[in-house]
């Protein structure tokens, strides 16, 4: 294994000391500061401003009253899950997973609570403070700290109905349908206004408010106009009132994320692949000698067999849903290598990738084919995006890597749902071996490289690879990755109801547009004619133009006066008019006449590699024949489901007394006395959530296609897994899907499976698109192409990349880390070191705080004196 000299191992003290003592202090220090900031202002307020801003001070007032109250009953609880979070860990040198990052956020907005009281404190008395503007800042903090109360309560009833070391409860009723409830019905858009991406770093929480800005003036103008430059014009003209008022913006993001129909995120995300913009992203960008759109036909070929080659086996062309058709790629390349300019290559090229750049004419030198390859499957939720979304990162990995890069644009759901995007992936795979020669690659070493959904099918192909016995990849570079498709609750999970980019009722229209089981149909747009198209989007723009100007002179002129902002919200109904059915119970109605792949198909696959060749074939050629029937589902899907026993989640076997009596300290049974069966009470007596308004549609498909082991690898038997080459996972701390990987990496590490899992801090899920954003951003993509290195060079990654690794906020040089519990925001290493002699909590920084967009900072080394120790 690897060496920690050097380091403060976390064994020689033991993870468990180490990470519960240090974690109870640093709770006793922040609850401290807080119980004396709120007590100090609301102290001040309650009997000294009475004749300045009465109504804005008794709101302080109440305010402050309101987060101690909160505070108190998060201490004891916030301390339990520090003192046992660590056992749900990878190992004790990657701290993380969903409880973890649950007791991180709130201790973020708790940071946050306390510097913005302090700057209340330092600034009360002056002329220029705004006594209405810091209440609506703290109101909004004070809604986010009660609706983090919750999700700890849920937090405590998942560790309670769980099994002892499992994220996940395996079962869709119970805890996991509590929470689609409380989801549902609770309030979120305190987490999208002027909180909005507290939690992250602050390098990106402007673009966290420019896409919240942009989505819902992009939302409300949605169904007012056909042609997509209607939408973007007025979106544009109408967004000034948004950005003024943050409230009103975590007001409509709610509203929208919560009833929108997948067409309507599949359109916003593509907005990046319009012309303007990516001609935009492409001047920044790395550039390239090689960018070009190949389409490749649906012509089945034969791959020799890994066990006999002598033998073949036939890749037959996707062909599930919507019939054969050709597979799209986009082929990047720093360097013109042999072969990217034959015939051959030109042949299956798209005009949208223009000509290969040769910037020294006809006679360019070329280079030689490399012997490394990146087969690479963007992300976008199974429904959106292309590889053009992701050509930043992909041109400098290209440059940096020294190697051609393979990116494939598979088809989309919901048109083209499971097992579409697996089929042409694969497809793809074994096509891209099969030609190497015309990729400029050498055949060696081939890596699968993909984020979120790409993580996913990174997975899935290197399992139905191994099924039909040909080539295995080198190795897999999964970031952020979909493991799991089904809608079982975990800690992680639970942080979707604040993410402002993966809201859980965004992530289910995705998930059952790909499974298949989402009934929504786009209507049928009215044809009309092009010239009365633009008389229409004309007259609209004319109409929000007047609109939006007058919003924005009246907003600036009276910034403090919301409420007339408030009035000129679009009455323009978002909520999606198509119901969903009730989930039936038949059994599934997938022809299973249509498929030709035996259910041995799924057996031991490692044994593969000693099996005949003749009984290879039998089982594995023609894997994707199928007909073009939409209704059709291809063999892919007759794989047996995975049995419980088949699959080991229960990693610990035998519980220690000690563990299960910390354990029960924190776990919590469900609330007694409930009397409405249909709508049972899931939090004590004395609380109760904020509730949203408007209730979020969460008919969520129950199907069984959504545990088939090509959907979720994370339900795929051992034997399915032992067949993977090494899988190098990285996750972020604060996203919803960070149990995806900590699970999938203990069940591979549990079977033998070389496998390494590295975390990023502070960054949301997506951060590979935000690569060019921030310097964090940047490094956490390196992190990525790193390890795609370590695949081709086959070498171990260095003990420092299998720890958690830190992105630091500051600018000072970053050095090892010290201690292996959740990092707070904001933290210096000389702090760190403080921090954990119980000296301090945070070190200075300045405040920029304007209306809506108020940056906070940490207490200076003064004001950290103060706090307790």
């Amino acid at each position: 294994m690897s060496s920690d000299k050097g380091r403060c191992n976390p064994n020689e003290k033991g993870s468990r000391s180490c990470v519960g003592t240090a974690g109870v202090m640093d709770t006793k220090a922040v609850f401290s500061a807080l119980y004396d900031v709120c007590e100090e202002n609301a102290t001040f307020f309650s009997g000294a401003t009475k004749g300045q801003a009465g109504d804005a001070a008794q709101r302080l007032v109440d305010t402050m009253s309101t987060i101690q109250e909160h505070a108190r009953s998060l201490e004891p609880v916030i301390s339990g899950f520090a003192a046992i979070y660590h056992h749900f860990d990878f190992d004790p040198h990657i701290p993380a997973n969903g409880y973890r990052s649950l007791v991180k956020v709130v201790r973020c907005c708790l940071l946050h609570i306390i510097h913005k009281g302090r700057y209340i404190t330092s600034n009360r008395r002056s002329i220029f403070f705004r006594a209405s503007h810091n209440a609506a800042e703290m109101e909004a903090y004070c809604s986010a700290l009660c609706q983090l109360r919750a999700l700890l309560y849920l937090a405590q009833r998942l560790l309670h109905d769980n099994s002892h070391g499992n994220l996940f409860f395996q079962e869709e009723s119970g805890i996991s349908q509590s929470f689609l409830r409380e989801y549902a019905s609770m309030h979120k858009g305190c987490f999208y206004g002027r909180c909005v991406g507290f939690q992250f770093t602050p390098a990106i929480r402007p673009f966290l408010q420019s896409i919240a800005i942009s989505l819902v003036a992009f939302g409300v103008n949605y169904k007012k106009h056909q042609s997509g430059i209607g939408v973007a014009a007025s979106s544009f003209l109408t967004s000034g009132k948004y950005a003024i008022d943050p409230d009103l913006r975590g007001q409509e993001y709610e509203r929208i994320t919560q009833n929108l129909d997948v067409h309507f995120w599949k359109r916003f995300w593509n907005i990046t692949e319009t012309e303007v913009l990516s001609s935009l992203v492409s001047m920044t960008a790395t550039q390239v000698k090689v960018n070009r759109a190949l389409s490749v036909p649906p012509v089945p070929f034969d791959l020799p067999l890994v066990a006999d080659p002598t033998h073949t086996v036939t890749v037959s062309p996707p062909a599930a849903h919507i019939g054969p058709g050709p597979v799209q790629m986009r082929l990047i390349s720093y360097d013109l290598r042999e072969g990217q300019d034959s015939e051959r290559l030109l042949a299956l090229c798209r005009s949208e990738g223009g000509p290969i750049s040769l910037s020294l004419g006809l006679k360019t030198k070329r280079s030689p084919p490399s012997p490394w390859l990146v087969l690479h499957f963007h992300g976008g939720g199974f429904v959106a995006q292309t590889s053009k979304s992701h050509e930043p990162y992909l041109r400098s990995w290209s440059q940096d890597l020294n190697a051609p890069i393979l990116s494939v644009d598979y088809s989309l759901a919901p048109e083209a749902p499971f097992p579409r995007a697996l089929e042409e992936c694969f497809y793809a795979y074994c096509w891209a071996i099969k030609n190497h020669n015309l990729l400029g690659w050498t055949g060696e070493r081939v890596c699968l490289a993909g984020d979120s959904a790409g993580g996913n099918l990174c997975v899935t192909v290197s399992m139905r690879a191994a099924a039909h016995g040909v080539r295995m990849p080198d190795g897999i570079v999964a970031a952020y990755p979909a493991t799991l498709l089904t809608v079982y609750a975990s800690p992680s999970r639970l942080l979707s109801l604040m993410d402002p980019l993966l809201p859980l009722s965004v992530l289910a229209r995705c998930l059952s547009a790909y499974a298949g089981t989402d009934p929504q149909a786009e209507k049928q747009v009215e044809k009309v004619s092009t010239l009365s198209m633009v008389r229409r989007d004309t007259a609209l723009l004319l109409r929000d133009f007047r609109q939006g100007a007058s919003n924005w002179i009246h907003s600036l002129l009276d910034r403090g006066s919301a409420d007339s902002v408030r009035k000129s919200v679009s009455e323009a109904s978002l909520t999606s008019p198509h119901a969903d059915p009730p989930v039936s119970g038949k059994a599934s109605e997938y022809s299973l006449e249509k498929g030709s792949l035996k259910s041995q198909t799924c057996q031991d696959l490692g044994t593969h590699a000693n099996s005949g060749a003749s009984n290879v074939q039998k089982n594995a050629s023609h894997l994707s024949t199928t007909t073009a029937n939409h209704n059709s589902i291809p063999d892919i899907t007759l794989t047996p489901e995975s049995k419980p026993e088949d699959v080991s989640f229960f990693l610990c076997k035998e519980v220690d007394p000690s563990v299960s009596e910390s354990f029960s300290f924190v776990a919590i049974p469900p609330p007694g006395g409930q009397e409405d069966s249909e709508n049972p009470r899931e939090f004590p007596e004395d609380f109760e959530p904020l509730r949203s308004e408007q209730l979020a549609e969460m008919n969520v498909q129950s199907s069984p296609i959504v545990r088939n082991p090509y959907m979720s690898p994370l339900l795929a038997p051992d034997s399915m897994l032992k067949g993977l080459p090494p899988v190098h996972l990285v996750a972020c701390h604060l996203d919803p899907m960070l149990d995806d990987s900590v699970m999938f990496a203990k069940r591979l590490q549990n079977i033998g499976q070389p496998v390494t899992l590295c975390v990023v801090d502070d960054l949301p899920h997506g951060f590979l698109s935000l690569s060019q954003l921030s310097r964090e951003t940047r490094e956490a993509a390196n992190v990525c192409m790193e390890r795609i290195r370590d695949v081709f060079t086959m070498k171990d990654p260095p003990p420092e990349m299998r720890m958690h690794h830190k992105l630091e906020r500051t600018n000072q040089k970053p050095s090892a880390t010290k201690r292996d519990h959740t990092q707070l925001s904001q933290v210096t290493v000389q702090q760190e070191e403080e921090e954990e002699e119980g000296l301090s909590v945070g070190g200075g920084a300045s405040v920029v705080d304007e209306e809506g967009l108020t940056s906070f900072y940490l207490p200076t080394k003064a004001e950290a004196e103060k706090i307790p120790a």
